[in-house]
């Protein structure tokens, strides 16, 4: 819940922002009605502040997604999901392998309701035009994995949006190791077809679907598919999780149950 953040504020981190919260500055407009300034900061400085908080409200209204990516810090983009929710995609790529001459073979979107499969050889060139609907991307190790790759098949690719690379916040939250690993720790379950392939696998399905096996791409297509419909449930986890940690109030919820939170 953007409103409610405030580390985005110059020398603002986690210890300031539950004193504001503490002081009953909990929203942004909280903190625009607030008279003088509050404890931990000079008129001066508090102003400057409040010239942040009212831009970030300008933005929120307006949808700029591109605002928050730049003034948050990478670990902190999940603070932005519920507001960007129906404009987030979950994303995953399989490769011809792990190299730096390694190409990308499927892509797929999931954006919560609809799965859009993007194939080299085929519509893998439509990908840029269908990312730049999105303001939210969530991966799994995309951060190192996903979006490197990307943007050495399409160079100059705008990938502006805010990113949640869900492998660091799910194992602040004791949820390590890799994809298949974590679904398994939070009881997701596969198709059986698909259920004990992994990233080899679906080098070696692309292989045989190179050499004339559509079959193969079918099941790879599948495999692509759970790896991202199964990231909206692990994001579901990592935002409720992260949220409790930071002290942020449920979607919803009262504002008054924040300040509990907030200690």
């Amino acid at each position: 819940m953007l409103e409610y953040t405030f580390i985005h504020l110059p020398r603002v981190g986690a210890i300031r922002e539950r004193a504001l919260w503490g002081q009953g500055i909990l929203t942004w407009q909280d903190a625009l009605g607030v008279p003088g300034s509050p404890s931990g900061f000079s008129p001066r400085r508090w102003e400057s502040c409040l010239r942040i908080v009212e831009q970030s409200v300008r933005c929120l209204e307006a949808g700029d997604h591109r605002h928050f990516a730049g003034c948050l810090r990478h670990g902190d983009h999940w603070r932005a999901y519920p507001e960007f929710r129906r404009r987030t995609a979950f994303l995953d790529i399989e490769t011809t392998g792990l190299g730096a001459s390694d190409e990308v073979t499927v892509v797929g979107l999931y954006d919560g309701v609809r799965t859009s499969t993007f194939v080299a050889g085929d519509n893998l060139d439509q990908l840029p035009e269908a990312l730049a609907q999105y303001s939210l991307l969530v991966t799994y190790n995309g951060a190192t994995f996903d979006l490197p790759f990307l943007l050495r098949r399409f160079p100059g690719l705008a990938l502006d949006q805010l990113h949640v690379d869900l492998r660091y916040p799910l194992r602040r939250l004791g949820l390590s190791g890799g994809l298949k690993r974590v679904e398994g720790l939070v009881g997701l379950k596969r198709d059986p077809e698909v259920a004990g392939l992994d990233g080899w696998d679906a080098v070696r399905l692309w292989r045989e679907y190179q050499a004339g096996s559509d079959n193969s791409l079918a099941t790879l297509v599948k495999y692509n598919t759970a790896d991202i419909e199964n990231l909206e449930h692990l994001m579901l986890i990592a935002y409720e999780g992260m949220r409790r940690e930071a002290g942020l109030p449920a979607c919803g919820e009262p504002a008054g149950e924040g300040a509990r939170y907030a200690g």
